[in-house]
């Protein structure tokens, strides 16, 4: 996957990113193995901790991370997740953006649905992922591939 094409997944997603929001520090990492994985469940623990989430929200979203990362190299062939620090000015929060350009995600809603697994799974990849955050959101493009933002606010 060239820098590139997973480039032009976040643009096109770029709604998903929230101008009111001020961004503290950012990092992008690569998704194509299970090291990767990895890393990102550390660096999303280490954000986590640097806005002082509380260890059950750490947890949340440390596993939300490694679900989505997860699906992002199984089902969307590779790809990156965007991690910034955001401060709206009441509160902190962790967003983390994967991004691949896979085939997309034919039936959005069939696949946050319960149980619904193309890959033998339990299926409870993308719904439980949502259940875990504070905001959820999913742009895909038949084609041309997904993008999943999700955010934990301090609280």
């Amino acid at each position: 996957m060239s820098e590139l094409s997973t480039a032009a997944s976040v643009r096109f997603a770029s709604h998903l990113l929230d101008a009111r929001k001020v961004t503290f520090s950012r990092a992008v990492l690569p998704l194509t193995t299970d090291e990767h994985v990895v890393s990102v469940r550390r660096m999303v623990r280490e954000r986590a901790l640097a806005i002082k989430l509380s260890l059950v929200d750490q947890t949340k979203l440390v596993t939300a991370a490694s679900e989505l990362a997860r699906n992002t190299i199984k089902y969307g062939g590779g790809g990156e997740v965007h991690i910034r620090e955001l401060d709206d000015g009441l509160s902190r929060a962790v967003q983390l953006m994967f991004a691949d350009d896979g085939p997309g995600i034919a039936d959005v809603e069939l696949a946050l649905t319960d149980g619904y697994t193309t890959g033998g799974g339990l299926g409870l990849g993308l719904s439980g992922a949502r259940r875990l955050v504070d905001e959820f959101d999913i742009d895909t493009r038949p084609g041309e591939g997904t993008v999943v933002s999700i955010v934990k606010w301090k609280r």
